[in-house]
């Protein structure tokens, strides 16, 4: 357990909470518990009371293999809690959370019930932000659930099993008012790099998810997709009006440029920003402190 972070019950999360750090296990609309911790801003997080509005914060989903307790995350998390409140947590299959990892598919649930503590906690205002893995499932959970989703837009594409597992009172408040995918890939399958090809090899081969098992703690689902999850870049133009930055490296060794050039591409032009970062590599383990710094700055003025 991360020090200083004070143990809680998982139901209910917000009843049992003291002031403070916050560690606690969430139940997505499937029934998968997974491990999720919240720092408050501290300008806000002290007295914070009934009534004061805790500021907006920042919902962070992990790449492939990222858990909760990673010195990557926890250290995003740290730039990123500079700027706002922040929520992090470990995607089914991952770290302390139950269930199998889907590679980007059923994550939306659990970053749907991430949001949705965040709210519950008092937060009105509230961006996410995504590395990798996390930047795709940030992107097919603001298209499923933002603003364009709620409100009917015309072209939205139906979450199908996914929209099923929640309500429409529940699918607003789990809904994001900004979103932020960082080293995203556009498009399922990709294989052009040998990064990609290494993790393609993890999650199909049985050897490899048995390595990934017992190496990285990620436990992955061999049923594979069924259906196929709508991609990131048909996510893309749904997300609108919600706010959405997209940001990636030069150096990437896992997604070259022309990912965030299709996703931007994609998307809706009016509401939509990108980012190419002169000498940055692939997510959490090289985004740094200034850029994580901007990036919380960009969600905060945008929620």
């Amino acid at each position: 357990m991360t020090r200083g972070i004070k143990a809680v019950s998982a139901s209910p999360p917000v009843s049992l909470i003291t002031e403070g750090v916050r560690l606690t296990r969430l139940m997505t609309d499937d029934g998968v518990a997974i491990e999720a911790v919240y720092a408050p801003f501290q300008p806000y997080g002290a007295g914070s009371g009934t009534g004061t509005d805790p500021g907006p914060a920042i919902v962070v989903a992990h790449g492939f293999t990222g858990a909760l307790e990673r010195p990557a995350l926890r250290r995003a998390a740290a730039a990123l809690g500079r700027h706002a409140a922040v929520v992090t947590f470990s995607f089914r299959g991952h770290g302390r959370s139950a269930g199998r990892s889907t590679v980007g598919d059923r994550e939306v649930l659990d970053l749907a019930t991430a949001v949705r503590w965040a709210r519950r906690l008092g937060h009105r205002r509230i961006a996410t932000v995504g590395f990798s893995m996390g930047g795709s499932v940030v992107l097919r959970h603001a298209a499923l659930y933002g603003a364009g989703a709620l409100g009917g837009k015309t072209g939205t594409a139906a979450p199908g099993a996914l929209e099923a597992k929640a309500g429409a009172g529940a699918r607003e408040a789990a809904h994001t008012d900004a979103a932020v995918a960082v080293s995203a890939a556009a498009r399922w399958y990709y294989r052009g790099t040998a990064p990609m090809r290494r993790v393609h090899w993890a999650i199909t081969r049985p050897a490899g998810r048995l390595v990934s098992r017992y190496g990285l703690r990620t436990r992955i689902d061999s049923r594979g997709w069924d259906p196929e999850p709508l991609s990131p870049v048909a996510a893309a133009p749904l997300i609108a009006p919600t706010p959405l930055l997209i940001v990636h490296g030069d150096q990437d060794p896992y997604f070259p440029l022309d990912h965030p050039r299709t996703l931007v591409d994609a998307a809706d032009p009016s509401s939509t920003e990108l980012w190419i970062e002169p000498g940055f590599g692939h997510a959490e383990n090289a985004a740094g402190p200034a850029l994580l710094g901007r990036i919380a700055a960009w969600a905060t003025a945008h929620v």
